[in-house]
């Protein structure tokens, strides 16, 4: 029994010992190197040592020489600082820079529909070119008294006259003229072909009128 108790204490006691604490111990075997960075320690790999230089020799070199600072180089200073990205503050970095986005879609395939020609947009003119006079024209919403047809002809229907206005020369011709019994006019649509046109009656009459020889 003696002897079991002591092989059993000769063996536990030639068990090495870690020398470390447990906390440290555990610091140590972390595989991961990010989990090993501190952040008040410096990442050398992703600083730029030129540029850490120059920030910090540049108060140095204006306080030597105040006299070689003026207006107009202070200005271009600062517009060169902007176009090679030296206007920032910070000289040390703790951790790498992200990397650059993706591009999904290549330039080749977007450039074309980005260089495509505008469109010019449509003049559309602030005051009237001519205003025709139309007295007893109709307020009425369920009537039709306007009709501009494919050969630049207006109709316009004006009580129980009917007339036609010519746009290219501007001259004005009576078309038909219908009795109290008949009309008034209620309506006036020219035909695809800008030749007839139909007229309309309040006694629910329809005629079809040729413009050019002015009958029906």
């Amino acid at each position: 029994m003696d002897a079991v108790s002591s092989s059993v204490n000769s063996s536990s006691s030639t068990k090495p010992r870690s020398r470390c604490p447990p906390l440290q111990d555990q610091f140590l075997h972390r595989k991961s190197s990010r989990e090993n960075l501190d952040r008040f320690i410096p990442n050398r790999s992703a600083m730029d040592f030129d540029y850490a230089h120059y920030m910090l020799t540049e108060g140095c070199k204006e306080t030597e020489n105040p006299a070689a600072s003026s207006p107009s180089r202070e200005a271009y200073r600062k517009q060169l600082a902007e176009t090679l990205n030296m206007n920032r503050t910070r000289i040390l970095a703790f951790k790498n820079k992200p990397p650059a986005p993706v591009e999904l879609i290549p330039r080749e395939f977007t450039s074309p529909q980005r260089s495509r020609p505008t469109k010019p947009r449509r003049h559309i003119p602030q005051t009237s070119e001519r205003t025709l006079d139309a007295p007893d024209l109709v307020d009425d919403y369920y009537l039709n008294l306007l009709d501009w047809g494919s050969s630049n002809v207006l109709s316009i229907a004006l009580g129980s006259t009917v007339y036609l206005w010519d746009a290219s020369n501007g001259s004005t011709s009576e078309l038909v003229t219908v009795d109290d019994d008949i009309g008034p006019v209620t309506s006036v649509s020219w035909a695809p072909d800008g030749r007839h046109i139909a007229v309309g009656f309040n006694n629910s009459e329809v005629q079809l009128w040729d413009s050019t020889a002015n009958r029906l």
